[in-house]
């Protein structure tokens, strides 16, 4: 092989690789989600800040008002407010199935120097 050949060769891989970091980086930054419409109390559970009675108003909401029509309705549930949302918009989905495996940890926010958050 000449080096011209080996040079273009390794370009080619090259730019090959740096083609599929973002896939892979979207990849590994998606560890599921959870499906609010058809979640269990215990797959709710896996969402930030959603702990067991969250978890059961919202079946209770989807039981009395049917299927989420969009995210945003998930506000609509006593417990669930917009900071909540923000924290678990990225981790639920309207269909398809629930494929979060594990709780989801949010750190807290620091406290400052006046002891307010």
């Amino acid at each position: 092989m000449t080096k011209f050949q080996r040079l273009s060769t390794f370009t080619l891989v090259l730019a090959l690789a740096l083609a599929a970091l973002p896939a892979a980086a979207a990849a590994a930054g998606s560890a599921g989600v959870v499906n609010i419409n058809s979640a269990s109390s215990e797959q709710l559970q896996l969402l930030p800040r959603v702990g067991p009675s969250v978890a059961e108003r919202v079946i209770a909401f989807r039981k009395e008002n049917g299927q989420f029509k969009s995210a945003e309705d998930l506000m609509l549930v006593t417990g669930i407010g917009e900071k909540t949302f923000a924290l678990i918009k990225p981790h639920i989905a309207l269909s398809g199935e629930t494929t979060l495996a594990e709780k989801v940890r949010v750190p807290r926010a620091a406290k400052s120097e006046d002891g307010n958050r």
